[in-house]
This record gives structure tokens, sequence and C-alpha cells, in this order.
């Protein structure tokens, strides 16, 4: 049974970092599409970053370019993303999503999913 499971929500102060895991079982990630989602309190679910199976490709919303950035490890099975710059409007709870259809982006319908973590930014 594929499962994604997500790590590295925290509490941070503005202006901090944090670096959210997400590793897969049940299947080798290296021929999915993977993407980080957030849910953030009073708003409809968003996708942050998407990152191709090579990692060759991204894609990032404009609200996150130049602070977050996505990367993996297929040998690890692992996806990540690196939050820098936080602030109180990246509060919500982050979901990491794979995806095994052509096509890698944000706007696509990603099937799998994990069960999310946590970002709460205190300004």
């Amino acid at each position: 049974q594929a499962q994604l499971v997500e790590s590295g929500g925290g509490s941070v102060q503005a202006g901090g970092s944090l670096r959210l895991s997400c590793v897969a079982s049940g299947y080798t990630i290296s021929t999915y599409c993977m993407g980080w989602f957030r849910q953030t309190p009073g708003k409809e679910r968003e996708g942050v970053a998407t990152i191709s199976a090579s990692g060759g490709s991204t894609d990032y919303a404009d609200s996150v370019e130049g602070r977050f950035t996505i990367s993996r490890n297929n040998a690890k099975n692992s996806l990540y993303l690196q939050m820098d710059g936080l602030s109180a409007e990246d509060t919500g709870v982050y979901y990491c999503a794979a995806r095994y259809r052509t096509g890698c982006a944000r706007a696509y319908i990603f099937p799998i999913w994990g069960h999310g973590t946590q970002v709460t930014v205190s300004s």
C-alpha cells in the first residue's frame, strides 16, 4: 500500500526556517512527480511546489518563489521542502503528494497524499 509520511513541521518565528521531509513506502518514487501542498486558515488548499521525477523541473507558487526550495532524493525515497524567510501567511498544514502520470506541475491532479504536518509561524 502506497503511503507518504511527512515530518519536520513545528512552530517558528517569522523570518525563521523549517525543513519538511516526506518519506514514501510501498512504492518507489523515482518515476513519480512529487509535490508539496498546503492548507492555510481560511483558504483553499494550494500547490506550493512540485518537482519532476528526475528532479530536473520544478514549479513554485509565486508566494514562495525564492524562499522555498523543493528537492528529492530518490535513493532515499524522500522528498524535501526547505522553507526560509517564513511569515505568518505560511502557517498551515503541509501535505506531500505524488503523481505517476505524465505532466508535473501544481495544476495537475495528485492522487496519492500524506496526512500532513503542521507549520505555525508567529509574527
